[in-house]
């Protein structure tokens, strides 16, 4: 067997036992004392939906930005448990904001209307991907990837990979515990 049979082989077996897409833990790509004294990342942008956003306008907010792709399984799974908890938590102080990775701009009102997306959705930009992969090793460069902000301003954890509904409800109140008054 030739070296780069060896590797290729090697390749494969990693890629087959991989946690990817999985939950996988914070600590993992984030350190824990990081993530837990980091501000959170700051951005600028105008939603798809026409709302100008920003993380100063949602000071005092409990927030999770959710990078996804429209192209993406594990994505398109994650998202009907978002629109469930954005309508169950909304009027306590909470939101999500998507933020489309790699995606199509034009048919993104489409895909927000078909999934019945009742939170924000952001392209993705240069400014936005740079401020969020600074919180992360190697950038953003896969996806689902989430965010979650505290209500104190404070980036609480980085959780790339599907998440369940459990997961997301639990960091939801989480965040919700934060210091500072919706």
């Amino acid at each position: 067997m030739t070296i780069r049979k060896a590797m290729l082989a090697a390749a494969l077996v990693i890629t087959l036992i991989a946690p990817y897409p999985g939950r996988v833990d914070a600590a993992t790509s984030v350190a824990e004392t990081h993530v837990n004294a980091a501000v959170a990342p700051q951005f600028s942008a105008k939603s798809v939906q026409g709302v100008l956003l920003s993380s100063q306008k949602l000071a005092g907010k409990a927030y999770i930005v959710n990078f996804f792709g429209s192209w993406c399984p594990y994505c398109r799974k994650e998202i009907p448990e978002m629109v469930a908890l954005q309508e169950k938590y909304e009027k306590k102080g909470f939101t999500f904001i998507g933020m489309a990775y790699k995606d199509n701009e034009h048919s993104m009102p489409d895909f927000i209307w078909e999934q019945g997306i009742n939170y924000p959705v952001i392209m993705a930009d240069k400014s936005i991907l740079k401020s969020f992969g600074s919180h992360v090793s190697g950038g953003i460069a896969s996806v689902p990837l989430l965010f979650a902000v505290g209500r104190d301003g404070r980036l609480v954890a980085v959780e790339p990979g599907a998440q369940t509904r459990e997961d997301l409800e639990k960091l939801i109140l989480k965040i919700m515990q934060g210091s500072a008054k919706p």
